[in-house]
C-alpha cells in the first residue's frame, strides 16, 4: 500500500509478490497492524532565534523581537496559526503557507573558531 504522506491517505495497492508457496516458509510472520492514523493536534517543533529575533517555521519567518535573540522556543503549528511560546507568553501568528513541518528541532548554535 501506498500512502501520501501529508495526509495519509490511500494513494494506490499494489498486488503481493509472495507465492502461497514463499509465504509458507517466511519465520516470523504476523499480520499486519492497523494502517497509520494522522496526528490529530498541534505539532510541537522547536525553533531557535537568530541574533535579530526571528524564526522560521514552515517556510514561514517570524520576528519575535531581540529580547528573544539567540534563545529556543517552542512553536505549536496547527492548520491556521503558529502559537509562539516565549519567555514573555505565548504569542499566536496567523500562518500564510501551507508547507508541512520538515523538522523538529532547532539546530545547536555553531562554535565559534577563536585564534591564538
Amino acid at each position: 500500500m501506498f500512502f501520501d504522506l501529508d495526509t495519509r491517505q490511500l494513494l494506490r495497492t499494489q498486488p503481493n509478490p509472495l507465492t502461497p508457496a514463499d509465504i509458507s516458509r517466511l519465520r516470523g510472520v504476523r499480520p499486519a497492524g492497523p494502517p497509520p492514523q494522522p496526528a490529530t493536534g498541534p505539532v510541537r517543533v522547536q525553533r531557535r532565534a537568530s541574533n535579530t529575533g526571528v524564526v522560521m517555521v514552515v517556510g514561514q519567518k517570524v520576528a519575535l523581537g531581540r529580547i528573544n535573540a539567540g534563545k529556543t522556543v517552542t512553536i505549536e503549528v496547527t492548520d491556521t496559526e503558529l502559537t509562539i511560546h516565549t519567555d514573555t507568553g505565548p504569542h499566536t501568528v496567523r500562518r500564510t503557507t501551507d508547507q508541512p513541518v520538515r523538522r523538529i528541532k532547532a539546530h545547536r548554535p555553531r562554535k565559534v573558531a577563536t585564534e591564538t
